[in-house]
């Protein structure tokens, strides 16, 4: 008989079917479905094999695991045969459940290797040289070329190559520096944007492998490749958060070719290559783009084109200084688009187009005009008094040209430079069907549209309840998140773009809720790995890019990332690697900060940034508090880290160290009479309340201290993006969420409601919002997303301790909620909670549960015997365990399956 439960959602390194995986040993995961409660896993077996024969007729050749009696279903490390670069395999998975029956194998997964070993690169690197600069410096000055801010042109290269037999597969395997477009036969390859992902380039280089089989033809084929400037090469011109360069834009690629018969076939990157000056003549990652259409050749891209006298063989050039590694994180794409909502005309050759959403990306038209005419975008977040763009906070100049070839409709967008915008000023173009007078006859954009850029990471979370405001705020949240979130987390889409760290860890389980970002956060915490000093000292920012002055490069809070942030990725995804890889880097970064410690205590850095009144540095909290309940914390995560690793020895020694923090804490900062810390303010008192800091005789003191400073503020509160999370943190835990609730449904200063009110669309950078300025889209004040999923919904994953198939669901029911509905799913599946005060008095819980996990239920009632599910009395339902009554709580466990409690007369 078979399990009542299925395997499905296969995985190879968190992907569905990825084609470019580096590691000699990856790693495989599943998920399951089924319609029966109770369902469990025992054991499981994979299959792989080197055809999808093989694997259909039972054959695995290249590994069977055999029977291996365990519950996990995440992250099992592959043991067969050797594998080889560039080669595909298939695999397939079935399980055990609790009573010892099969399931059915699931359906066929794939994967495909990168390269495994550095003498897999047969091509070479070839890039701009300063001879490639005088020449097109030269042509410039004989066309007569001028542009505001004109920069070093951007080089595009072409080869054609020829393939006697009919293709059946082909992958490239791409590094542009700083980025690529890539294309075939005439054709962009993919919708990838913004390629590759950002690092430290002296340490590593990430290659994108891409299936090119479509694009390839038997017979003459060309490959074309234009090249960005990125963060690799940031020159400046226009505005520019700071100017450093790890060399000129190169390239490495190989496209390797299968053909029917077994041959194959590589071209590669070589001084065979053509190079020219692009038609790109200006770009910067902070200042924008120029495109001049004119030098555009059409069909460059194509084998038919025949070159004209400036085309000439490009040069070899030394690579960079970081080994190249296959690009394991989704890649940037245009996941949304914007049509304008709105189109004001600020003069005769002045218009703002209103898109009705701040967003990063850029911008895509349509215009039609006279050649030579140059069209100017100014993308911003505010007006000004004008109705102009404001780009005060933003920083300029700052924009995006085109200047038109004069050949009917045009179409064009940005390839190497982006920014955060709500509104664009167009100069030099009038829409289409405008009335205007000129002397000179405008171009006409015909077509405007925003392109918003993140990574395609998959969406793993949904949050609403009847709560208007609420729902507002967690969709600002939402578009500041995704519009910081590209291959680092940056802290604001236009003026920085920088890796600042400590939103990974404070904001890193409000991201996890919403998305997928298992890959994304391996790939941050080797960024905070690689830019560790020898000292051991974390920067604040990673890839540190730019050194920045004393108090913004050493902040515990900011560093301590690279520890907190990836306990939070290991407990919300299983990656012990993670842990394992980085154990000596957070050792060594834990004796820095013991090294500046002074009476185990702490008092340097930035402090709770931001809090209410300040533009940056904290007014209402020592330093020293915030900096000290971090080294607190993570003396406490290391030594379960070490725990886990199987250090024992250091784990006793950080024990050790955490109860040392702890009692200079207490002893330097805690009044036991008025059980207030430091100042009083909400952050001195919730950060040791959150963490554990707090004697338990005194913790209701400080907790009603919190509570009463809040009233006293008009419900307001005090603390920056530091204080602010443990705040919502300390509060729910104490069961306060009556608290919460009411600070979060205030719409006047400083609250969330108030930017709403005054027109923000996204997170602002200080709680004045739109009425103060600086960025208007930070997502550093994203906590009560936390709160709405761990607290509203009840969705609780404890990140504290280790048990990836135990869930809690606890819901606090507050005043004034009617429901609350969300869902987020797990490896092994989905959870779904849903509540509702229903009319007749009848409190409705739903819950769902995915096979092979269970789950805690706290259920708000004191008599038992007021919980039905499913209409029956609990002591009739063999699946449910009363475990306890906890105050006005009944906890009871559930293992998988669907759940409907009503409890009669409602919460309590």
């Amino acid at each position: 008989m078979a399990a009542e439960f299925q395997v499905t959602d296969l995985q190879v390194e968190y992907f569905a079917h990825p084609i470019g995986i580096d590691r000699p040993d990856p790693r495989f995961s599943w998920g399951f479905e089924s319609r029966q409660r109770m369902q469990n896993q025992s054991a499981y077996q994979i299959l792989v094999a080197s055809s999808e024969e093989k694997l259909g007729s039972g054959q695995a050749d290249v590994w069977d695991s055999g029977k291996v009696v365990s519950a996990c279903n995440r992250n099992i490390v592959y043991a067969g045969l050797p594998l080889r670069s560039g080669k595909r395999y298939y695999w397939k998975a079935r399980a055990w459940d609790a009573d010892d029956r099969p399931t059915d194998y699931s359906g066929n997964g794939t994967w495909e290797m990168a390269y495994l070993q550095s003498e897999d690169w047969t091509a070479r690197w070839i890039g701009v040289t300063e001879k490639d600069k005088r020449r097109w410096a030269a042509e410039q000055t004989k066309d007569g070329a001028a542009a505001d801010g004109m920069g070093t042109p951007l080089p595009i290269f072409r080869s054609v190559f020829r393939l006697d037999k009919e293709v059946v597969k082909a992958k490239a395997s791409i590094c542009g520096l700083g980025h690529y477009e890539l294309r075939l036969n005439g054709q962009k390859v993919g919708d990838r944007v913004l390629e590759p992902g950002w690092t430290d380039y002296d340490h590593t280089c990430l290659y994108s492998v891409i299936d090119v089989t479509e694009h390839l033809r038997k017979g003459d084929n060309a490959v074309g490749v234009m090249l960005g400037n990125g963060f690799f090469n940031v020159t400046g011109g226009r505005y520019a958060k700071f100017i450093g360069s790890f060399g000129d834009p190169k390239l490495m690629m190989q496209l390797d070719v299968a053909y029917g018969d077994g041959t194959t076939e590589r071209v590669v990157t070589g001084d065979n290559w053509r190079i020219r000056r692009g038609p790109i003549t200006f770009s910067c990652i902070y200042g924008g783009e120029d495109y001049d259409a004119n030098l555009e050749q059409a069909g460059w891209d194509k084998a038919e084109f025949v070159e004209d006298g400036r085309w000439h063989n490009a040069e070899l050039v030394a690579g960079p200084g970081g080994k190249l590694q296959a690009q394991l994180i989704p890649p940037m794409k245009v996941m949304r688009t914007f049509q304008p909502v709105q189109v004001n005309r600020i003069s005769s050759r002045i218009y703002v187009y209103d898109f009705g959403q701040n967003f990063s990306g850029w911008i895509r038209i349509v215009v039609k005009g006279a050649s030579g005419s140059q069209v100017r975008f100014t993308y911003g977040e505010l007006l000004d008094d004008e109705g102009k763009v404001n780009q005060k906070w933003t920083k300029s100049p700052s924009y995006f040209s085109y200047t038109l070839k004069g050949e009917g409709d045009e179409v064009w967008r940005p390839r190497f430079s982006y920014s955060g915008f709500r509104y664009i000023q167009v100069e030099g173009a009038v829409p289409e069907g405008a009335n205007t007078v000129s002397a000179w006859q405008e171009p006409v954009l015909k077509q405007i549209e925003g392109q918003m850029i993140y990574p395609d990471v998959r969406k793993v979370g949904e949050f609403s309840c009847s709560n208007p405001l609420f729902n507002r705020i967690h969709d600002n949240i939402n578009w500041a998140i995704l519009s910081n979130m590209k291959s680092v987390f940056t802290d604001c889409p236009h003026r920085e773009k920088l890796g600042w760290l400590e939103q990974t860890h404070l904001m890193g389980p409000s991201i996890m809720y919403n998305y997928d970002v298992s890959n994304l956060y391996r790939k941050i915490v080797g960024d905070m790995g690689e830019a560790q000093l020898d000292n051991g000292l974390i920067p604040d920012i990673a890839p540190e890019y730019t050194v920045f002055e004393e108090g913004f490069r050493d902040s515990p809070e900011w560093g301590s990332a690279y520890i907190i942030a990836a306990w939070y990725a290991y407990h919300w995804y299983g990656d012990k690697e993670v842990l394992e890889n980085h154990y000596d880097g957070m050792k060594k970064y834990i004796d820095y900060l013991t090294g500046l410690s002074d009476g185990y205590l702490l008092s340097h850095g930035l402090g709770d940034w931001c809090d209410v009144g300040s533009d940056g540095f904290p007014l209402h909290t020592p330093i020293a508090v915030t900096a000290s309940a971090t080294y607190y914390y993570v003396a406490v995560i290391m030594q379960k880290i070490a725990e886990v690793v199987g250090n024992l020895e250091d784990a006793h020694w950080f024990a050790e160290l955490a109860l040392s923090v702890k009692e200079a804490f207490n002893a330097e900062f805690l009044n036991e009479e008025s059980g207030q810390y430091a100042r009083g303010s909400q952050t001195s008192n919730a950060m040791p309340l959150a963490l554990g800091l707090v004697p338990d005789s005194l913790r209701m003191k400080v907790l009603e201290n919190i509570v009463s400073d809040i009233r006293e503020r008009g419900n307001s509160p005090s603390g920056g993006e530091v204080g602010l999370r443990f705040m919502f943190k300390a509060l729910a835990a104490e069961g306060q969420s009556g608290v919460i609730s009411t600070l979060l449904n205030k719409t006047d200063h400083p609250s969330y409601g108030y930017q709403i009110l005054h027109g923000a669309t996204t997170l602002t950078e200080l709680w004045d919002g739109p009425t103060a300025g600086l960025s208007q889209n930070h997502f550093m004040f994203g906590h009560p997303e936390e709160w709405f999923y761990s607290s509203l919904a009840g969705i609780r994953i404890n990140y504290e301790e280790t048990n990836f198939q135990h869930l809690a669901i606890a819901p606090q029911m507050v005043d004034g909620l009617q429901w609350v509905k969300a869902r987020h799913d797990l490896v092994q599946g989905r959870v779904e909670v849903y509540w509702e005060r229903q009319e007749d008095g009848i409190l409705r819980l739903d819950v769902t549960i995915p096979v092979n996990t269970t789950a805690v239920v706290h259920v708000p009632v004191t008599d038992i015997d007021r919980i039905l599910e499913g209409g029956q009395r609990l002591d009739q339902m063999k699946e449910i365990e009363f475990l306890r009554r906890e105050g006005n709580h009944h906890l009871l466990r559930i293992g998988s399956g669907s759940y409907r409690f009503r409890i009669a007369g409602g919460i309590e």
